[in-house]
């Protein structure tokens, strides 16, 4: 099997699940007891806590373990319009936000606040004079991902926040960066975001954990009650194992970065090139500059997406049609749509994404394979 489809998950590095199985039969103790089972657990999270926080450019008081990415925007977009109700009412999100988002910007709604869905141009790429322009006095919160995570462009993080705070310095940003950490950069506070949401099998690390950077002294709600760990804004025995192997995924794509998108990029540029000449009528979704380097999203006219799936899963080809967490979804992308895609082109989305594992070999079989696997599907459309 040739796998290019790591922006739904990654495989887990040898020195994650290494350290994971060292922590599952020597460190099983509860983080919380005050005996020496627990301290030993203790160390260990806070051992993942700084090195979590080292890749991100954040404090290690400033991180919350979560069980996972969408838990993460969760607790930030509801935890914080919930303590800050009194000072506003009205949230900020795009219309091409990941689902953990919109959904959460929906239920809001439902208990009574205001929310703005912003559209998003052609480009995929959010502009901050846009954002800034929908900011009024009202506003507690904005939300706009760093990475959108079905065509892979990069937002203007810090542009974004700079040009809110210059309009209200009161008004909380917070910004989905699952898709960030490894494949961008990733400097928290010179965005100057007040939260963050991570995912550690995004990076090679395992499923089930996630983090959420809340900046000091940001006020928020929990949205989970129960023993008050994570400084009273996530309880729940926490994931000692998980969390000792996100702190090295994340320690190692923070140090990786640079080369990892070096050559990954070359990779994906060869895949597009080499599509194009296969499949000449293929559209591009989004930028092409500014998207990370893994990421290619594109439609083929006439033809189902989920039908040349499928024929590329029996060619030994596993890639997508948008996020996995959509998967089974009857209607298209709504990223697509936001971004002005037709709904009938938006049907024949496939997303190749390459990771830390890719190989030229990967990228050949998908170009040795693409071009029966259009003609099946316009054949049967």
């Amino acid at each position: 099997m040739h796998y290019l489809d790591h922006a739904a998950t990654t495989p887990v590095l040898d020195e994650v699940r290494e350290v994971m199985s060292s922590v599952l039969d020597d460190n099983f103790g509860n983080p919380s007891s005050v005996h020496a089972f627990g301290r030993r657990a203790r160390e260990v999270v806070e051992d993942g806590r700084d090195r979590v926080a080292g890749a991100i450019g954040a404090s290690p008081s400033e991180i919350v373990f979560t069980g996972g990415g969408t838990e993460a925007d969760n607790l930030a977009l509801k935890g914080a319009t919930l303590k800050l109700r009194g000072n506003g009412n009205h949230v900020i999100v795009t219309a091409f936000e990941h689902h953990a988002v919109l959904d959460s910007a929906h239920w809001l709604a439902r208990q009574g606040f205001e929310v703005t869905t912003l559209p998003v141009g052609p480009s995929g790429v959010v502009e901050p004079e846009v954002v800034a322009g929908a900011v009024k006095p009202s506003t507690i919160l904005v939300s706009v991902m760093a990475v959108n995570n079905e065509i892979g462009t990069i937002q203007p993080v810090e542009q974004i926040v700079a040009a809110v705070k210059a309009k209200s310095p009161s008004t909380l940003v917070h910004t989905d960066a699952v898709q960030a950490l490894g494949n961008i950069p990733v400097d928290v506070h010179r965005w100057g975001v007040d939260f963050a949401a991570f995912a550690a099998h995004k990076l090679g690390g395992p499923k089930g954990t996630g983090a959420l950077f809340v900046r000091a002294h940001v006020p928020a709600e929990p949205v989970i009650h129960g023993g008050g760990q994570e400084r009273g804004l996530r309880s729940g025995t926490l994931n000692v194992a998980g969390i000792a192997g996100f702190g090295v995924a994340a320690e190692i794509a923070a140090k990786e970065v640079h080369e990892k998108t070096e050559r990954i990029g070359a990779l994906r540029d060869r895949l597009w090139a080499g599509i194009q000449g296969a499949v000449p009528d293929a559209v591009l979704n989004g930028d092409q500059g500014a998207r990370v380097a893994g990421n290619l999203n594109l439609c083929v006219p006439g033809a189902d997406g989920e039908t040349m799936l499928l024929l590329l899963d029996g060619a030994g080809i596993a890639a997508s049609s948008g996020s996995a967490c959509q998967s089974g979804a009857l209607d298209p992308s709504h990223v697509l749509l936001a971004i002005g895609v037709s709904r009938d082109l938006a049907n024949g989305s496939l997303r190749f994404s390459l990771g830390r594992s890719s190989t030229e070999e990967d990228v050949d079989a998908v170009l040795d394979a693409l071009p029966e696997v259009v003609g099946r599907a316009r054949r049967v459309a």
